[in-house]
């Protein structure tokens, strides 16, 4: 069966709220919290998020939105899902309890009219075992490769069995954040195109940091990301196709500014443009950026 890397269709939810959740600011380095309102932050990140999606559209990529819960201030990341070629669905294991209730019923039984649900893991949760899709998974989609970088939302059992059963060569490494940590998610760090992988080495763990560089190289021209523009998000994009098959590379205007000109020229030359859009808030009190937003649905 032909797979595509990408996809013309994202998913993505509009918050009812959305705030610095404390569930996640444990593993999650990169968000923030101050003073302002909740309903202020709020109101800036529905107009983010409208945006957003709006300059997605206007590219020619297609859009399906759900309006999100309350109680669930990181629903504008829909990351507890992904779909595959094969017009399959699987649902996820999330560690935040307040990110578990983000596994809407409604929005499930609308996905199941398209695609198959092949494999439910939220029972993982149970045992405290965590495999936050997309988001803990990089797939080379094409190649069957998933990248794994190890954190306490990514469990290295877990993630070889999935791997296993889902004929996934898994490449599993560790990571060492700006704070000491490991990185909360693999989709801060890289992405995967389909001629180019956007990589940030320096954060990978040495012993490790071989085989992931000899991986990324095997099929795709390689981005280095530096250390420091991963506060920036750059690491946090995501490739997508419009209607007439022209691929672009999605990031937020953080990210983009963040790149310097060899690195644009890079994307240039695989891409026929970068989509970005100002998302600053939900940078902030989300510490997730453009790529956290989209879910593709193929």
């Amino acid at each position: 069966m032909h797979k595509d890397q990408s996809s013309n269709h994202i998913f993505m939810i509009e918050p009812q709220e959305f705030f610095s959740n404390p569930q996640t600011a444990g593993s999650n380095h990169y968000q923030k919290d101050d003073d302002i309102s909740r309903d202020q932050i709020l109101k800036l990140a529905i107009n983010e998020f409208r945006n957003f999606r709006d300059i997605l559209v206007s590219h020619g990529v297609y859009i399906t939105t759900f309006k999100g819960d309350r109680g669930c201030p990181d629903h504008i990341f829909p990351n507890w899902f992904t779909t595959f070629s094969d017009k399959t669905m699987q649902i996820f294991p999330m560690k935040a309890e307040n990110r578990r209730l983000e596994k809407n019923q409604n929005m499930i039984d609308r996905l199941a009219r398209s695609y198959a649900l092949s494999a439910d893991l939220s029972f993982h949760e149970n045992n405290n075992t965590f495999l936050e899709s997309t988001s803990s998974m990089v797939f080379d989609r094409v190649n069957d490769i998933a990248y794994i970088a190890l954190s306490p939302r990514a469990n290295k059992e877990l993630a070889e069995q999935w791997c296993m059963d889902n004929n996934f060569e898994p490449i599993i490494f560790e990571t060492t954040s700006h704070s000491g940590e490991p990185i909360y998610h693999t989709d801060v760090l890289m992405y995967v195109g389909t001629s180019l992988i956007g990589v940030c080495l320096d954060v990978i763990n040495e012993e490790y940091r071989e085989l992931v560089e000899q991986k990324v190289c095997q099929h795709h021209e390689i981005l280095k990301i530096e250390k420091d523009q991963l506060l920036s998000f750059c690491g946090n994009s995501l490739e997508v196709k419009n209607k007439e098959d022209h691929l672009y590379l999605v990031m937020s205007d953080t990210a983009k500014h963040a790149l310097n000109t060899e690195q644009i020229q890079i994307i240039n030359r695989h891409y026929k443009g970068i989509i970005s859009s100002d998302i600053r808030t939900i940078e902030k009190y989300g510490g997730g950026s453009a790529r956290c937003m989209l879910s593709e649905l193929f």
